[in-house]
């Protein structure tokens, strides 16, 4: 039995914590408490609290690790469903998709040159080491 969003969402409004949960932004209620408490979730420009209720069409900005992404909130639900139905609770912004794969674009060409060591050193290797090392 698959829940889909509400249809009449303009009736009721949802905690932007359990929201956030729903949306599957966060893994956990308490992470999104500690994002929107860190100031990393703001709504309408504004920092919130967790307890904000928020209705449809409320923008939200959200930062996670690099990514900082600008929603519009399209339905309401406080309780935690598959991804395709968290994929219908809110849409991001033309410029938030544009901005977020140009800076990926540009981490992953700031690896280009980033070359892993071969591990851990061999004897040889370790007394020419030893050799530059003074004392």
């Amino acid at each position: 039995m698959s829940r889909q969003p509400e249809k009449n969402p303009a009736s009721r409004k949802v905690r932007l914590d359990k929201w956030l949960w729903a949306a599957r932004f966060f893994k956990t209620r308490n992470m999104a408490k500690q994002a929107i408490e860190g100031g990393k979730v703001h709504c309408g420009g504004q920092r919130v609290k967790v307890a904000k209720e928020i209705g449809v069409g409320a923008a939200l900005t959200i930062r996670q690790g690099f990514d900082k992404r600008e929603v519009t909130v399209t339905a309401l639900q406080d309780r935690r469903g598959s991804a395709a139905e968290a994929a219908l609770l809110y849409e991001e912004t033309a410029a938030s998709i544009a901005a977020r794969e140009q800076r990926a674009a540009e981490r992953k060409a700031g690896r280009a040159g980033f070359t892993p060591g071969t591990g851990k050193p061999t004897k040889k290797e370790r007394r020419q080491m030893k050799r530059f090392r003074p004392g």
